[in-house]
């Protein structure tokens, strides 16, 4: 009995507290390091200075304006890239002869990163928000696409043959045996389609925006205010890790 009190405590210490405790101790060390100033300010500001700056930011309300556009462009291009990588995803996975013939193309598109097609975005589509929300798109797309096709091909044969001798219509297999055999794989796909779509938000937003997280960051970079580009950075990691647990 002792000894199983024991593994409970150690495992809601590893499991619980360690997580916290753990980020909360390079907090002070950083702090102690900084107050020694054996950090230079300039380059890594302190975690007070930090906090100072996003309580700032917080009470005059950029912070908000900004998030709040950012979130706008990763909503609307997320929907758009998980709705057409679900669909084409499930089309492509159902037929043999149209995955074959869409083999190549995916290949070469897929590894291309999304700063690199942003320039190409700009001139097709303007600096305004249609560019952004095209990147976010893109980014989002290939996940759901990629993971909605391994889905739909790793459904047993078998499952579909019964549907088949039930007399149950092309409709009915695909929405009643497919989909739901392909769900896991299709939310794996949106799960990384949401991460990513933040990302590409971010990297377009530093290239070419007057508004949002990522030209928070760089215009932070370009006045030399470190604490408020710190504060931009620990919100585009907060804000992707509460889009991952969401």
């Amino acid at each position: 009995m002792k000894k199983k009190k024991e593994r409970e405590k150690n495992t809601f210490f590893v499991e619980y507290l360690l997580p916290v405790l753990f980020p909360l101790l390079v907090l002070a060390f950083w702090q102690l390091l900084s107050n020694r100033q054996l950090i230079n300010p300039v380059l890594l500001p302190s975690p007070s200075r930090i906090l100072s700056a996003f309580e700032s930011m917080l009470a005059g309300g950029d912070l908000a304006r900004h998030m709040q556009m950012s979130g706008y462009r990763v909503i609307s291009g997320f929907l758009l890239g998980s709705a057409g990588g679900l669909i084409l995803g499930v089309f492509v996975g159902l037929f043999h002869k149209v995955d074959r013939a869409t083999t190549v193309i995916v290949n070469i598109l897929r590894p291309i990163p999304m700063i690199a097609l942003i320039p190409l975005f700009i001139i097709w589509l303007g600096i305004d928000e249609a560019s952004k929300i095209a990147v976010i798109t893109v980014g989002s797309f290939w996940c759901v696409f990629m993971n909605t096709i391994y889905g739909v091909k790793s459904v047993d044969n078998k499952l579909i043959e019964i549907g088949y001798v039930l007399k149950k219509s092309r409709l009915e297999i695909l929405l009643k045996i497919v989909l739901p055999s392909a769900l896991p794989s299709i939310f794996a796909g949106i799960r990384l389609g949401a991460g990513n779509a933040w990302a590409c938000v971010v990297a377009a937003e530093m290239i070419a925006a007057s508004s949002g997280i990522g030209f928070l960051v760089m215009f932070a970079r370009e006045i030399s205010q470190t604490d408020i580009m710190m504060v931009g950075i620990l919100m585009i990691g907060l804000f992707g890790l509460f889009i991952d647990y969401l």
